[in-house]
């Protein structure tokens, strides 16, 4: 009777240890994260750092919205297509003209027509064209608003070889209405491109802008409306 107490006294310190093994182990297992559970914080993190991605691309696209807008409502802005406002007076014609070559693009003969090509389609249809051949910074800028009085129904054409495209327009909110948006950059891209004006003349780009502008605002609305650069 004496050794078999001896012999559970004895017992008593390894069974508390193999408890204190296996509650250990227990909790171990317990507090170490499972393979899914690994896989589904590992999928939240993907969801979170797309969903971080997706609103920056959001912040992007509202800011590069933001900035087009502002060059949209900024008038002659978008045509001078520049971060510094100009406005110089002093370079525009003491007498009116609808044609304004202060870069020498085009010579006195090749003006005179394009002012009279102008005239007869303001007279026609009552969109006004107006001219504006230069070479940022040297460019008579804003003024050109008041002197042109610019309003609903004026495209401004701007010709400057320093805007990566020689062809630049501000188009009133009415014409913008009647003709494509696609129109302009459509005439931009085949008249206005390095290789076409290089190899002909900025003067001839130029002529060749102003025929297929004069095309476009007779045509009458319609599906097909100034579709072709003619």
């Amino acid at each position: 009777m004496h050794s078999q107490g001896i012999c559970r006294s004895a017992d008593r310190p390894y069974t508390k240890l193999l408890r204190v093994r296996q509650i250990s182990s227990i909790r171990a297992r317990s507090q170490a994260p499972s393979h899914q559970d690994a896989s589904a914080r590992g999928g939240a993190d993907l969801k979170q750092e797309a969903a971080r991605l997706a609103k920056e691309s959001a912040k992007f696209l509202v800011a590069t919205s933001a900035s087009v807008a502002v060059a949209l409502s900024a008038g002659l802005g978008i045509a001078e297509a520049r971060p510094e406002g100009v406005n110089k007076p002093e370079l525009l014609p003491k007498e009116f003209t609808t044609v304004i070559d202060v870069a020498g693009f085009l010579s006195p003969g090749q003006e005179q027509r394009l002012a009279k090509d102008v005239e007869r389609l303001e007279q026609d249809t009552g969109y006004k064209l107006r001219i504006l051949a230069q070479n940022y910074p040297n460019t008579p800028g804003l003024a050109i608003r008041d002197y042109w009085g610019v309003d609903d129904e004026t495209v401004v054409f701007v010709a400057d070889p320093n805007m990566g495209n020689l062809l630049n327009f501000n188009v009133g909110s009415t014409v913008d209405l009647s003709v494509p948006r696609s129109f302009w950059s459509r005439l931009a891209g085949k008249y206005g491109n390095v290789f076409y004006w290089r190899e002909k003349g900025e003067d001839v780009a130029i002529e060749a802008a102003v025929v297929a502008i004069d095309n476009c605002l007779r045509e009458d609305p319609g599906p097909r409306q100034c579709a072709e650069i003619k």
